[in-house]
């Protein structure tokens, strides 16, 4: 790896974390180089960005748009790939140094598997990944040398405050959650949620289906699961918290009774920058907090009978195997249902919950088990809307 610049590909540039990634990258002066983008459907933007950064390569996933778009303003040094094979061919190529996974969904599991498997950093900020295949790509990583960092403004603040004790230090981990635009409604009036209402988070500015996993408190069941395998945690050492605020994105309580937090505004551009970045802390473009202003941080317990995606992620987290890619599978597909109008705000868990216990499970699953149950579990989901 250069001593001077770190070659980045950002799969899925046109996102919000891929975006917000760029902004890191470009502020960065030159220590930081976008050598791969990515997109899927936002190819003008693609376009954009590669005239801008002028990358190696641009990759354009969807090959029925890609076919159809014009790459005639596209730099002369930049090179078209087309496919979601060509993803891995990116994630695992000799002048990429980290490979940082923005890809929503299921999606993105191909291609980092390629860049751990070259030894690659991984700034992981597809929380799928690990929730599908944590077992698999965990070990895939010690195997290889590679290293994996979080991305999530959750894990990256795990991650921050566990650098003040020893692994065998910690007693448990807190994730904090915003509780999304419901957190005050009662289980009558979840029932008359729309889609609208869900899209509208209070804190953070994230796509669609990232939005409403925090509605339902599904991202919080995920980054359960993640948690697990990222920090080699067991499931009765994750607690969840309600902090509406934002402000405080996660802590870890040690064994001597010590709590240590991480602190910042609601802006993933600090644990972008502080994956990219690592192990050094540099100046950069992130918000502040204004110690000048009257703060008020608040933290309840989480309602579990408001909450139920959250028994979901520790029962998949105990268990392992393919619970954690199937709930996933049923949690994207739940979730386009129900932005598509065929399923209840709160008919999410319970589809997701079906689809889970009547999988067949399997404790040591291949890639191609994972994948095949990953499509499976879409499918149940759609039986169980048309039921």
């Amino acid at each position: 790896m250069s001593a001077v610049t770190k070659n980045v590909a950002v799969l899925g540039s046109t996102g919000s974390i891929g975006t917000s990634a760029l902004d890191v990258i470009d502020a960065s002066g030159g220590r930081l180089r976008a050598v791969a983008l990515s997109a899927h459907g936002k190819l003008g933007r693609l376009l954009e960005q590669a005239r801008h950064f002028r990358p190696r390569w641009i990759v354009a996933t969807d090959e029925t748009q890609a076919h159809r778009f014009d790459w005639s303003s596209l730099p002369a040094e930049t090179q078209l790939l087309v496919g979601a094979g060509a993803l891995v061919q990116v994630a695992g190529a000799d002048e990429v140094d980290v490979v940082l996974g923005a890809i929503v969904g299921s999606a993105g599991l191909r291609s980092t598997w390629a860049a751990l498997e070259a030894k690659k950093t991984v700034a992981l900020a597809n929380k799928e990944t690990l929730v599908m295949a944590g077992g698999l790509m965990t070990r895939l990583a010690a195997e290889r040398g590679a290293r994996m960092l979080p991305v999530d403004s959750e894990h990256s603040a795990i991650f921050q405050a566990m650098q003040a004790g020893r692994p065998e230090e910690v007693r448990r981990i807190v994730l904090t959650a915003s509780g999304g635009p419901f957190r005050e409604l009662s289980v009558d009036q979840l029932k008359q949620v729309t889609v609208d209402e869900a899209l509208a988070h209070p804190t953070w500015d994230m796509g669609p289906k990232i939005t409403i996993d925090s509605a339902t408190m599904m991202n919080k069941a995920l980054e359960i699961i993640e948690s697990r395998w990222l920090f080699g945690l067991a499931a009765e050492q994750i607690d969840v918290v309600i902090h509406p605020q934002s402000i405080v994105h996660s802590f870890v309580e040690f064994v001597d009774g010590s709590v240590v937090a991480q602190l910042g505004p609601p802006d993933m551009k600090l644990p972008i920058q502080y994956a990219l970045e690592y192990p050094l802390r540099r100046a950069g473009i992130s918000e502040r907090l204004d110690w000048s202003r009257r703060w008020r941080l608040e933290f309840e317990p989480a309602d579990a009978e408001r909450c139920p995606a959250l028994e979901l992620g520790y029962e998949c987290a105990r268990s392992g195997g393919t619970s954690g890619a199937v709930l996933n599978a049923a949690n994207e597909a739940a979730v386009e249902a129900f932005l598509d109008g065929e399923l209840h705000f709160t008919e999410i868990v319970p589809a997701c919950r079906s689809v889970l216990e009547s999988h067949h499970f399997e404790p040591n699953p291949t890639l191609e088990q994972l994948e095949e149950l990953d499509h499976w579990a879409r499918q149940e989901v759609t039986r169980w809307v048309c039921a």
